[in-house]
């Protein structure tokens, strides 16, 4: 069996292409010269700012900060707390309890620029989405807090356009604008995912070195692509062309967890995904993943996830609602 050399890349882009960004709210904000703003801990959610106008102080849970300028995006792909500030000492307001005017379909709109201010010190685009990045949920544990783009594009050339884009919307206000906004955050949010996956993570996991291993990724491009295959170790061994006892060692040392583990939790991911964001029957979700019996699937998702499958589909039922 033969395989093209690109493959690594190949399976990069396949994971990448599982990377969903669902949104849950935007707000377009404009301040006064002083202002907090407070964001609560969002557990599974990112936060996503663009500064299109000021400045502005990001502080973190830590108390870490970053000065941002116009221009800026900043991710905070692990929900974490933290707050936008005019100055260092100045008081913060939770966001929450800020009262915002509709803008469009999952779109607000807050103001807190005084009337007496011919024209506000800062204009920012703010979203908050559920983070769902498919077959490399895994990742979203060991991601920096705080992920930075400057709006110089030094880092991100990419981005200009989009970041210009999204500049003229927000400074605009034309018609449709909050709905093009909230596109364009999407995209601009997935190609910083996107960057740090290519530079390798920093570092920071065992399957992004796995993802760059010429025959680890083989075996993994054919596990994302056909999840619900009855995958062995040994046909696992077979798509990178390497024994049994030599595949399972190297996966465990790469990756950190024996290759049937790795399945079962890749398949629970993509299980919630399906049962959550495409609403599909519990029946057909197990099918689809390779389980000859809904009660053998639920036993492997309450293992797994720490519920049963239907009280995911509850929970995704009561928050739509």
């Amino acid at each position: 069996m033969s395989h093209a050399p690109s493959q690594p890349t190949d399976l990069i882009s396949e994971l990448l292409t599982g990377m969903r960004l669902h949104g849950v709210q935007y707000r377009r904000i404009q301040t006064g010269p002083t202002f907090g703003l407070g964001f609560s801990p969002k557990p599974g959610h990112a936060y996503f700012h663009y500064l299109a106008v000021g400045t502005a102080i990001l502080r973190g849970a830590d108390g870490s900060q970053n000065r941002l300028s116009a221009g800026d995006v900043v991710l905070l792909p692990r929900g974490e707390g933290h707050a936008l500030l005019s100055g260092d000492d100045h008081p913060v307001q939770c966001l929450e309890t800020i009262d915002a005017a509709p803008l469009g379909d999952a779109v607000s709109g807050i103001d807190t620029c005084p009337s007496t201010h011919a024209v506000p010190s800062a204009v920012l685009f703010h979203g908050c989405m559920v983070f769902d990045l498919g077959g490399m949920q895994g990742l979203s544990k060991v991601m920096p807090a705080v992920m930075l783009a400057d709006g110089n594009g030094t880092q991100f050339p990419g981005l200009l356009p989009m970041v210009d884009a999204m500049k003229r919307e927000v400074c605009s206000g034309r018609i449709g604008y909050a709905g093009i906004l909230s596109r364009l955050a999407d995209a601009v949010a997935a190609m910083i995912v996107r960057d740090w996956v290519e530079r390798g993570c920093d570092g920071a996991s065992g399957l992004v070195m796995a993802m760059r291993d010429p025959r680890l990724s083989l075996s993994l491009l054919a596990l994302h692509r056909d999840p619900g295959r009855d995958w062995t170790v040994e046909a696992l061994a077979a798509e990178s062309n390497i024994s049994r006892s030599v595949f399972a060692d190297r996966f465990q040392t790469v990756i950190g967890t024996a290759p049937l583990r790795y399945v079962t939790e890749l398949r629970m991911q993509l299980a919630s995904r399906w049962l959550t964001h495409q609403s599909l029957p519990i029946e057909v979700v197990a099918e689809r993943l390779g389980y000859a019996s809904q009660a053998a699937f639920s036993r492997a998702y309450k293992r797994v996830i720490g519920h049963s499958p239907g009280t995911t589909r509850r929970g995704r039922v009561l928050a739509s609602t």
